[in-house]
């Protein structure tokens, strides 16, 4: 860390120079990469997040003169995303069907101003080559914390109460309380363990505290001592200590070099025999043949989220087969609700870039060769 914080620090007087020089008047060409709708793009007024829908700012752009291109295929020196990187000054990509906007992405894109992410989590991009390059990337933060938060506990209910069996019952044909009921389980009494406690672990932990939960959190920062006491969380300073009292774990930490790969083989290990895992945060932060090998053996009761690395995930992601899982494709952040939200806050950020203005300070990821917090 220390080493590419030096190489920015090296490098942010060349590039600040020369990404400077670009001002935010005249026309622009932005490109955005989302997911494509097909046939389920106009069944929705408010299905703003697909390629079809285009977060609804299509008419904006170009009434103002703004070339605006928006496309799925994003992977590969032949994609519709490759073709434009040299000259777009603004790239607007998410992280349910994201954008891996490289180092040598960067280098190539001598044009380029303003990375935007429609959600939240910018791992998507290489943040120190963007520091580096004097390139501004920012995100809607707040946008979809409700819709991830909700999701997680959702997901929870599923694994504890042994849910998809009885539910792939019903669509086979058959009928057998035994096979559900022997590992189904009450959410009460239990204790659950949130491995990050920013805006989504908070949402989480108060969304818990009506199931008569033991509720714990680990965090680099305590929570508000107000908040603490009325949710009835218990911090733990140390994530090792914690992971053996916890029968479920929820992973909302964000992905950064010290976080990739944390919960590898010997972490899980520590873990309670049974626990329940749910990571809507990243797939990376997870190693992955790890926890298809827990699942297995018994290690892991269930694991379930919405994250994978890659996205999307191969057809042989390992996740797809292992047993007791309730895993999707990358959804929990981008309900019709985060979309609207998410698609206001793009519209916003965009309209202050092409005046010259400030985002909101909470929205920076990196501004003026500087990371945020949470990616140091």
């Amino acid at each position: 860390m220390a080493m590419w914080r030096a190489a920015a620090g090296h490098l942010l007087g060349r590039a600040l120079g020369s990404r400077a020089a670009h001002t935010s008047a005249g026309s622009k060409k932005i490109v955005g990469v989302f997911y494509k709708g097909g046939e389920y793009a106009d069944k929705n007024p408010n299905f703003v997040g697909c390629v079809e829908g285009a977060l609804g700012i299509r008419e904006w752009l170009e009434s103002k003169g703004h070339h605006y291109i928006v496309t799925d295929d994003k992977e590969g020196l032949n994609s519709e995303l490759e073709k434009h990187i040299e000259d777009m000054h603004v790239l607007i990509t998410t992280p349910f069907h994201p954008a891996y906007v490289s180092a040598e992405r960067i280098k190539k894109a001598n044009n380029l101003e303003l990375l935007l992410t429609a959600g939240i989590g910018s791992d998507h991009i290489d943040l120190p080559a963007a520091a580096a390059a004097g390139l501004t990337v920012a995100e809607v933060t707040g946008s979809n914390t409700v819709s991830v938060a909700e999701d997680e506990l959702m997901r929870i209910l599923i694994l504890l109460r042994n849910f998809l069996p009885g539910y792939q019952q019903v669509v086979q044909g058959e009928w057998n309380v035994a096979g559900i009921a022997y590992r189904a389980y009450d959410l009460e009494g239990k204790t659950v363990g949130t491995v990050g406690a920013g805006r989504i672990g908070r949402l989480l932990l108060q969304r818990l505290k009506p199931f008569n939960c033991n509720l714990l959190y680990h965090d680099r920062l305590k929570i508000d001592p107000e908040l603490e006491k009325e949710i009835g969380a218990k911090y733990e300073e140390d994530l090792d200590a914690m992971l053996p009292k916890c029968d479920v774990i929820v992973i909302n930490t964000p992905l950064t070099e010290k976080t990739r790969g944390m919960f590898n083989k010997e972490r899980i290990a520590k873990m309670k025999k049974g626990v329940i895992i749910v990571n809507n945060a990243r797939g990376a932060i997870m190693d992955t043949q790890a926890v298809a090998d827990a699942c297995s053996s018994g290690q892991v009761a269930g694991y379930g989220g919405d994250v994978w690395f890659p996205q999307p995930a191969p057809k042989d992601h390992p996740w797809r087969y292992m047993p007791n899982h309730a895993m999707t494709p990358h959804i929990s952040g981008t309900t019709i609700d985060a979309q609207l939200r998410y698609a206001a806050g793009v519209k916003d950020m965009l309209d202050r870039y092409f005046k010259g203005e400030d985002f909101p300070v909470q929205n920076y990821i990196v501004k003026e060769g500087q990371l945020a917090s949470q990616y140091q």
